[in-house]
């Protein structure tokens, strides 16, 4: 297909590449819509700006016409009704390895520059964390709101993956699912304290990969032989123990913040780091933040079975914290996702997925410079560049 001549009806045939194949769990005689035609509408409608099943459906009576020229829409234009029992209804997980399958397809058509072998930049740093959609609990039924753990590449600036729990203390289980569902030979894997487990760890290595893990103070042993030995490290018989410094700054909006980033690789000693699969290296990182006349330090510590390269350590961590940025805040601020009420069935799930869709669709895009929010609205008000986001469905 030429990706430059792209017409809209191509557009709907590459997202049935990946989607067209999910269930209907609809009864065949109350059909009035077709399933792909559904999702693709929902789909145009959470990219151009729509945040609930209301506005999904006022976007799709306002562009019928065009809607109509490449889709068939045999029983007109679907309620807000439809496309909630759409959403409520389909299986979330078949969904979600549609969304997977159609992301490892376009993460392994991008052509990136070459770069030096065993540079961070040549690594992908995929960061894993977990966010709760806040207005998915109902307090009528006692249903928990769901809490959905993503992976976030840095290279490719795309969403992997994602898997649900009910609360973050599942993460813990939730995270070996997540790895299994793509490729991560070769990259980095970084994740928050919650997620420092020893099986996480040895599943990581077994799949060829390397990990940065947070060690906070749920690992009790461990968190105190660490943080002990760095509080020596500017001793003088503890001097040959510092593999090395890195110090890096940032300034942005008026805030300034450096990370001095100090690594070990000299672990021998130590007893319980003996007990994680894989260790290398420890580092603790302390960030101070300047604002105004307003400053803050934290130290923050880390187990890794890198090298104990103190600059790529540092970079891969400030890595991680994209994932608050470029995803969370994303999601929250431009989605809306935590004002979302849907609650029932598989829909608050399925509506995460989709606006992943969304928003690795629209991350793609380099025809304009403009903020994401941006973006949304134009393609509400112009069809011919919402049809020209939807061209990076295509991988």
């Amino acid at each position: 297909m030429d990706i430059d001549n792209i017409r809209d009806k191509d557009v709907y045939d590459v997202f049935n590449e990946y989607f067209a194949h999910i269930d209907d769990p609809r009864q065949a005689h109350k059909i009035d819509h077709l399933l792909s035609e559904v999702l693709f509408i929902t789909v145009l409608a959470i990219i151009a700006g729509a945040d609930d099943f209301n506005e999904i459906a006022k976007y799709a009576k306002m562009k019928y016409h065009w809607l109509a020229s490449f889709l068939k829409l045999p029983g007109g234009v679907p309620s807000h009704d439809t496309f909630n029992r759409v959403l409520y209804l389909i299986d979330a997980e078949q969904f979600q390895q549609s969304f997977v399958d159609w992301v490892n397809d376009i993460r392994n058509s991008i052509k990136l520059p070459d770069i030096n072998e065993g540079s961070l930049e040549n690594k992908d740093v995929i960061s894993i964390d977990g966010k709760t959609a806040c207005n998915s609990r109902d307090n009528v039924t006692g249903k928990k709101a769901i809490h959905m753990v993503s992976a976030l590449s840095s290279k490719y600036g795309l969403v992997l993956g994602q898997q649900k729990c009910y609360e973050k203390s599942n993460e813990i289980t939730a995270i070996p699912q997540l790895l299994d569902m793509f490729l991560i030979e070769g990259s980095v894997i970084t994740i928050d304290a919650m997620g420092c487990q020893k099986d996480i760890a040895a599943k990581i290595l077994r799949r060829k990969a390397d990990y940065i893990l947070a060690l906070k103070g749920n690992q009790g042993n461990l968190y105190k032989e660490v943080t002990d030995l760095f509080d020596k490290v500017n001793t003088r018989e503890f001097e040959k123990y510092i593999h090395q410094r890195d110090t890096q700054l940032e300034k942005d909006h008026g805030r300034i913040e450096q990370r001095d980033c100090v690594t070990i690789e000299n672990l021998d000693w130590l007893y319980e780091i003996q007990q994680w699969p894989g260790v290398k290296s420890i580092a603790k990182i302390t960030a101070t933040v300047i604002k105004g006349e307003q400053q803050s330090t934290e130290d923050r510590y880390y187990i890794s079975s890198l090298p104990g390269k103190a600059d790529f350590i540092n970079r891969a961590v400030r890595k991680h914290w994209f994932v608050e940025n470029k995803l969370h805040w994303i999601l929250d601020v431009i989605f809306k996702e935590d004002y979302c009420r849907v609650r029932t069935g598989n829909g608050a799930e399925n509506l995460n997925t989709i606006r992943k869709i969304a928003l690795n669709t629209i991350k793609r895009d380099n025809t304009v410079q403009t903020s994401f929010k941006n973006k949304r609205k134009m393609c509400a008000w112009n069809d011919n560049f919402a049809l020209n986001i939807l061209k990076n469905m295509k991988a």
